[in-house]
């Protein structure tokens, strides 16, 4: 059959193919791949749109909210019930607790966002070095980690903000001190596999520095393990960040912080529980929403799970 005659190749078929044509053909389609893996769990679909949700609920804060998240009215607004003028009802000081959760979900973003990149980058850098030099260089480097896992995270972050001051960036710094271990045994793991390699072997045969070998060759292979757990780990941040608000260590008021508005609310919990509960409610759907998110990417981006 002449060239002129070849059936076209359909979209699917193209990006399916076992002979792509070029890099972008061959990264198109193993991100077809893996995008027919995390759409086919139902539940991870699910995590998706939550945090589709949370995107555009912090984006539009401005157009969601119908009040002020930080002025109320103290005189006649004072712990309302919810109703239609104030769906999840008023807190202690006639401030719509709706409105203040829409603004709260830019700190959440903030504080999430700002921990993965600081924590993610530190413990790729540690665990593929460690893994790749090998020798006193790995046992000094993974002691350090051993001892940064020893302690509970809550409790080591309280220890870093206690020290720092209470604040919000300062929290999101004790956060990210005590997130990064966890990333560079991941990272370690990975490296340890194909540091070895015949790929790595040939990489070093071609005169590549150990530096531009773990940057442009081992780094990129251990990205997708590492975007699983960072996802896994969002749940784990966002109830650290409220767990250090509500001991009055994070967030400081007026800000509209989850964690801090629970604190606020525990004094009401028995005869105004919506106080607490609403903002109890967010943290516990938004952590629900990157855990499923987690679990989907997961199976897709496991690349010894075949094709379903």
């Amino acid at each position: 059959m002449t060239a002129s005659n070849a059936v076209p190749l359909s979209r699917r078929e193209w990006l399916l193919s076992d002979r792509p044509a070029s890099r972008l053909q061959a990264r198109l389609g193993r991100a077809y791949v893996a995008w027919r893996r995390f759409s086919a769990n139902r539940l991870a679909l699910v995590g998706l749109l939550i945090i589709i949700g949370l995107l555009v609920v912090a984006a539009l804060a401005d157009v969601l909210a119908p009040y002020s998240p930080t002025i109320g009215d103290l005189k006649n607004a004072r712990l309302l019930a919810p109703s239609a003028a104030h769906w999840f009802g008023t807190d202690d000081l006639g401030r719509d607790i709706y409105s203040r959760i829409v603004y709260g979900a830019r700190w959440t973003l903030y504080v999430v966002i700002l921990v993965a990149v600081v924590a993610a980058p530190i413990g790729l850098l540690v665990g593929t070095i460690a893994g790749y030099a090998g020798g006193w260089i790995d046992t000094i480097l993974m002691r350090i980690t051993d001892i940064f896992l020893a302690f509970p995270k809550l409790v080591l972050a309280l220890a870093f903000v206690a020290a720092l001051g209470p604040g919000i960036e300062n929290a999101v710094l004790a956060i990210a001190i005590t997130s990064w271990p966890p990333y560079a045994r991941i990272a370690r793991a990975e490296t340890l596999t194909v540091r070895n390699s015949d790929y790595i072997k040939a990489v070093q045969l071609m005169g590549a520095s150990p530096f531009r070998i773990v940057l442009r060759h081992i780094m990129p292979l251990c990205i997708s393990s590492l975007i699983i757990r960072v996802t896994l780990d969002m749940a784990g941040i966002i109830l650290t960040a409220a767990g250090l608000g509500f001991l009055g260590l994070g967030a400081q008021p007026p800000l509209p912080e989850w964690g801090a508005m629970i604190a606020s609310g525990r004094r009401f919990i028995l005869d105004q529980w919506w106080v607490a509960a609403a903002p109890g409610a967010a943290i516990l759907i938004v952590s629900l929403g990157f855990n499923l998110l987690g679990d989907g990417l997961r199976d897709a981006l496991d690349p010894r799970s075949g094709d379903q």
